[in-house]
């Protein structure tokens, strides 16, 4: 999975920016991938539902684990 995750935030995020230290890049990946792409991205491993959304799903019993 992380081979498929890191070309999407180098096209996504850090090619798109120029950052003036390095605390600060950090903080903007830690940004994009916990706010971002764990929380608000489709996700084609889980059928292209937000991870909430699937989560809702499984609960509800109206989804099965990808």
């Amino acid at each position: 999975m992380v081979e498929a995750f890191s070309p999407t935030l180098k096209t996504e995020l850090v090619q798109r920016y120029v950052w003036p230290d390095r605390a600060q890049a950090r903080r903007a990946i830690f940004d994009y991938v916990e706010v971002f792409y764990n929380r608000q991205r489709p996700h084609s491993t889980l059928g292209y539902f937000l991870p909430a959304e699937y989560e809702g799903c499984l609960a509800a019993g109206g989804a099965h684990a990808a």
